[in-house]
């Protein structure tokens, strides 16, 4: 606002008028006065009518409510720190990382033999019959220049000018110029072309043979290289050349002008010169006043366009000191389209899950460690992107420690995981029963199993002495130790859709996934499951919601990549949808550290998976930590559907319909075991715990009249036993089949 008005003599017209508003005089007078309508520092209590206040006798009016906090300067040692975290590397990455110093020398192993072969391949066949062919042109070229020079051809136009302009003085002065420089420079060339002459002799007459070709072959690269025309280049590339540029200030503000991000009279700032970082650049900016990273998200290919690259070249982070400063890095090429490369655990001996293993790398190429400590971790992606690939390296990794329990489910029945059943404690693949063995009930006694193991696991952590358990955590001691019999667990399950639209056990298996991904983590077990079908019918909310930790390699929609990573995902940049099909193995990770980001998993293919396994199948032979499936243990828990048989069992002949409560009682006198906990609720809970396990296999309870134990009638809830029948048949008949 101009606060002195215009200076034309144009009337100027008001709109408003600014009225002063008179403020109160501080309790601490000064002496110095105001003008009228100025506030001193300090005056900011509006000249309002005093009110009496019956309570507030007694008070001293205007002592702070709160004491001020002291603020302290800063120690010496934190302002180091802070100089630290503003210096910059003196050493690249790849000089100081021994990983990276490893890639940098495989990369020049493979790099310069190529092109080394490459030129030397076509030498004889394409560069000689080249050089021999521009050999006369350059020979010409070469005479051409050397006359040119001797007759002093460059001052010939300074000549031609002073004849234009009439000078004779200037002419005679160019004229014996000239008549000096070509005598001086003829008898040079009459000398030069004696002596070469001399030398050719020389060589013709007196040297070996090899020096004479020597010396042929260097005359006619020589005169070749001169005479190749300028639009064709007499050596080809061994390598494609990417699309790179120079990244200036000028285009990063002219990619914000036309994302919308600017205006003329606010522009971007650069807290930072822009330079290279890796194989790409690293620019930061301040956007205007207003303007936040979200915004610079949503504007992402706009700003890809303005820099004339493809928006998987440009990738956003955000800064927590401001909420419009980000972060650009801008790749000479897409570096998603590059393999992170085969998996290190071929080189690995053995893996210690305890702490972060190698998953994949980052845009960068910088290595990206994970954990599967605590969590639990959902894989989603549309087929064909590597999803499997990717969650099976977790699994390799996990082989590769002998004292790691695992449990591998495949609900599609791929070739993928065949190579777990020589380590896996509990194995199955598809839905499909075959040769007596139904792969789904397994997984429900495998998952009622580890259940049953982590309600016990919680119960003894409380009880171990503090010498062995100072936290009631657990530890790596407590999950080596055989004798306590907790070790670290991992749980697959790939293309859970599969198991959870089962029409008889899916309910069953979904409560126990979302039973075993809220709870076990915390005693040591963990959940992985993947699927292709994230939707809530496939796989519903309620079991994804357990996942801490999300990966969604490529999908379909933005809404879809929300759904895998989290609602909230996409305004946080995260947009799985925006990876290509050659992005293979390629994913978003989020919620297994603080920060989230783009994996490229490393990959291990069938064989490589078979090697990794073998090996890790020698490790738990010379440990002792073989166990289940992988040895043909059977399972010491009963079978979902035992509960059929059971009640079968504790029916009588003539028994048409029976209440809950009786079956329950009755059961809990069959096997104690199993229904001793049931049989002690009372009334309706016991009614429900009976009609809850039967909801699986169809069988609803329903009125039910008999008699009490005084002969009295009444209706309660019951069981037909044609129900019973009806399901035991279903049951004997799908194993038949199978």
């Amino acid at each position: 606002m101009n606060v002195s008005g215009p200076t034309t003599a144009e009337p100027e017209e008001h709109t408003a008028e600014v009225i002063p508003i008179p403020l109160a005089k501080t309790r601490s007078a000064t002496p110095e006065t105001s003008a009228p309508g100025e506030a001193k520092p300090g005056e900011w209590e509006a000249d309002l009518p005093e009110i009496d206040d019956p309570d507030g006798e007694g008070l001293t009016e205007g002592a702070p409510v709160d004491p001020p906090r002291e603020v302290y300067p800063p120690s010496i040692a934190e302002w180091m720190e802070a100089k630290d975290k503003a210096r910059q590397p003196v050493l690249p990455d790849w000089v100081k990382l021994p990983d990276q110093r490893k890639a940098v020398r495989r990369w020049a192993l493979r790099h310069y033999p190529t092109v080394v072969g490459y030129h030397a391949v076509r030498l004889p066949c394409i560069y000689t019959p080249k050089l021999v062919a521009y050999a006369p042109r350059g020979a010409w070229r070469w005479s051409a220049a050397i006359g040119r020079w001797v007759f002093d051809a460059e001052g010939r136009p300074l000549r031609n000018a002073a004849v234009e302009a009439e000078d004779a003085g200037e002419y005679l002065k160019l004229s014996r110029q000239r008549n000096d420089r070509v005598r001086l420079r003829g008898a040079l060339a009459f000398v030069g072309s004696f002596l070469g002459l001399i030398v050719a002799l020389i060589l013709y007459v007196m040297a070996p043979s090899w020096l004479l070709l020597l010396s042929v072959a260097t005359l006619t690269t020589g005169l070749g290289v001169a005479g190749a025309p300028a639009d064709r280049p007499l050596i080809d590339r061994a390598k494609v050349t990417f699309r790179k540029r120079k990244l200036s200030s000028d285009i990063v503000i002219r990619a914000h002008e036309v994302a919308g991000l600017t205006t003329k009279n606010q522009t971007v700032a650069f807290p930072r010169p822009i330079g290279r970082d890796g194989d790409g650049w690293r620019v930061i900016v301040d956007l205007p006043y207003g303007k936040t990273f979200e915004d610079a998200m949503k504007a992402r290919g706009r700003l890809a366009s303005g820099m004339d690259i493809s928006s998987t070249q440009l990738f956003l982070d955000k800064d927590e000191s401001s909420d419009r400063r980000v972060s650009y890095w801008i790749a000479d090429r897409d570096p998603l389209a590059v393999p992170a490369g085969r998996t290190p655990l071929l080189g690995a001996t053995r893996v210690d899950f305890w702490k972060p293993f190698p998953w994949g790398v980052d845009e960068r190429g910088n290595p990206v460690m994970v954990t599967m400590l605590w969590l639990s971790l959902l894989v989603g992606a549309v087929p064909r992107q590597g999803k499997t690939f990717s969650a099976r390296t977790i699994a390799l990794a996990a082989a590769l420690d002998p004292y790691v329990k695992l449990i591998v489910f495949d609900g599609k029945a791929s070739p993928d995981w065949r190579a777990f059943s020589k380590v896996a404690h509990r194995i199955g693949f598809g839905i499909v029963p075959r040769n007596g063995f139904d792969p789904v009930e397994h997984l429900v006694n495998a998952l009622m199993e580890l259940k049953a193991d982590v309600e016990d696991r919680y119960h003894r952590l409380s009880e171990l002495p503090l010498h062995i358990c100072p936290e009631g955590k657990l530890t790596p001691e407590i999950s080596r130790d055989k004798k306590l019999n907790m070790p670290l667990t991992l749980v697959v399950v790939d293309e859970v859709q599969e198991y959870l639209q089962h029409p008889v056990h899916g309910k069953t298996i979904l409560d126990l996934l979302v039973y075993l991904a809220r709870v076990a983590p915390a005693v040591g077990v963990s959940v992985m499951t993947s699927t292709q079908k994230p939707d809530d019918t496939a796989c519903p909310s309620v079991l994804r919601d357990q996942h801490q930790a999300r990966f969604s390699l490529r999908v379909g929609s933005w809404q879809v990549s929300d759904v895998v990573l989290g609602a909230g995902a996409y305004s946080e940049g995260l947009d799985a949808s925006r990876l290509l099909k050659s992005h293979k193995g390629v994913g978003l990770l989020k919620g297994m550290s603080d920060d989230s980001g783009i994996v490229r998993t490393y990959l291990a293919d069938g064989r490589d998976a078979e090697t990794i396994v073998g090996r890790a199948r020698d490790l738990r032979e010379a440990e002792g930590t073989l166990s289940g499936d992988a040895v043909g243990e059977v399972s010491t828990v009963r079978g979902a559907d035992a509960i059929l048989d059971d009640i079968a069992a504790v029916l009588g002949r003539t028994e048409d319909k029976v209440w809950s409560e009786t079956i329950v009682d009755r059961l809990a006198e069959l096997n104690a075991e199993a229904y001793g906990a049931w049989a002690e609720l009372e009334g309706r809970a016991k009614a429900d715990q009976l009609s809850n396990a039967l909801k699986p296999f169809g069988i609803k309870t329903g009125q039910v009249w008999g008699a009490t134990e005084t002969g009295k009638g009444a209706n309660r809830r019951g069981i037909e036993r044609q129900h019973i029948i009806d399901a035991i048949t279903e049951r004997n008949k799908k194993r038949s089949d199978g």
